[in-house]
């Protein structure tokens, strides 16, 4: 059978449907990039704000406009807390909970078994546009953010096992991808599950540091990268893994507000002064550590002194990427309750003000990279006027683009950096 597979939200739904693309290769299915031309389709959901559950519905009815004979099997957030207006949506035949997520392949194939071949034991290779796989090592999450419904959805903090995570890893690199990014939904809380579905628990000895160790141990994948971290995660122990280079120099460590009355209304578990050792701690320990962050704007009750406030602190902490949002009233979590709802036209107005100040950061992050020599993972080109313009990361996640007629794809090459604007960085092979 042919199936199109897309997501929408965090990079644990992006490891989620890479995890699915390397199953349906395996089972000696056909993946396609053209839902017209799709037998199925399975769409992860996201719900953190109102605008991912509305862009949900709309990517899954997109899918039955353009192909009015596709079968959809909906999964992920919006999917788990609204199933019944999924279920409603056109070409919907299969709502899978997130508990249920891994199997969703196995409903489908059982609907269809006169189509479905034998399972084939192969190893995929990288499979759609990126030479980056995502990893899924935990899920779930045990803290209580009042504003967010993630906890609600995804349920309790679980963690991987660790040799089911260092075999994925082996096949990827088998594979041929060159970088693993390690993801969840609470990452840093990787062995400390509680409770009666705990796979590993806070007596087990595993730590998401123990788990980094082991990976760079046990598999030669040529970069590892770490996807968003609570700040009050970030372990000493962990501080000491970036003596190993193939670790990359980022991390995405979510602030949420630089105002010291509003993460408390957040429920936040760390306060500005925690944020700020944090970040110096990681720059001191790793020289060219890159630290990005998500802002949450418009939160209930935050005053323009208290926006002025986090546009301040996040000025200070001279982050090098900012993913901005708009408070969403989500129905079941705290802030739902909380007075002095914002207006919309102040919140929009806020969000671009911290925005444009995420821009101004990127680019002085970008300039200051002139000069110096970075390795860059190429994964994609364009062709503009008959030149070829390749574009990859570099290990602290700047874009990087250089010119070259040979094919790059999936080459981790030196690169030195020449110039730098706002949204990339340009340079020429060193």
């Amino acid at each position: 059978m042919r199936f199109h597979l897309s997501y929408l939200g965090c990079r644990l739904n992006c490891a989620e449907i890479s995890a699915l693309e390397r199953e349906i290769v395996q089972r000696g299915h056909t993946l396609v990039d053209d839902p017209a031309q799709a037998d199925w389709a399975i769409v992860n959901t996201c719900t953190v704000t109102h605008v991912a559950a509305r862009k949900s519905r709309q990517a899954i009815r997109g899918l039955a406009r353009r192909n009015p004979r596709i079968k959809v099997a909906a999964i992920g957030c919006y999917a788990e807390m609204s199933p019944d207006a999924v279920a409603a949506l056109p070409s919907v035949k299969v709502l899978v909970a997130n508990c249920e997520k891994d199997r969703v392949l196995e409903r489908i194939l059982a609907m269809e078994p006169a189509s479905s071949p034998p399972a084939r034991n192969t190893v995929s290779p990288p499979v759609r546009h990126h030479t980056r796989a995502f990893c899924k090592v935990q899920d779930g999450c045990d803290n209580r953010c009042s504003y967010c419904i993630v906890t609600i959805a995804r349920g309790p903090a679980i963690s991987r096992p660790p040799d089911q995570v260092i075999a994925q890893i082996q096949s990827l690199v088998a594979g041929g991808y060159r970088e693993v990014v390690l993801s969840g939904v609470n990452l840093g809380s990787y062995g400390h599950d509680q409770g009666p579905t705990a796979v590993l628990g806070p007596q087990s000895g595993w730590s998401l540091a123990r788990l980094v160790r082991e990976v760079l141990d046990k598999t030669t994948v040529d970069r590892l990268r770490l996807s968003s971290l609570e700040p009050w995660d970030v372990a000493q122990d962990l501080l000491t893994l970036w003596s190993n280079d193939r670790l990359c120099r980022h991390l995405h460590l979510p602030l949420q507000s630089g105002s010291a009355a509003v993460l408390q209304r957040m429920n936040r578990r760390q306060d500005l002064s925690g944020y700020a050792r944090t970040v110096a701690e990681l720059r001191a320990a790793i020289p060219g550590m890159a630290i990005s962050s998500d802002l949450i704007v418009g939160f209930p009750g935050e005053t323009d002194d208290e926006h002025a406030e986090s546009l301040a602190f996040v000025q200070e902490m001279a982050l090098t990427r900012l993913h901005v949002f708009r408070y969403s009233n989500r129905p079941g979590t705290r802030a739902v309750e909380l007075p002095g709802q914002v207006d919309p036209q102040t919140a929009a107005l806020r969000a671009q003000q911290m925005a444009d100040l995420g821009h101004r950061l990127a680019e002085s992050f970008h300039k200051g990279l002139v000069g110096q020599r970075m390795t860059v993972l190429f994964e994609e080109y364009r062709k503009r006027e008959g030149t070829l313009t390749w574009g990859g990361l570099s290990d602290t996640y700047a874009r990087v683009e250089v010119q070259s007629e040979a094919d790059l794809r999936n080459q981790i090459l030196p690169v030195r950096i020449l110039s730098a604007d706002q949204r990339t960085v340009q340079g020429t092979l060193a």
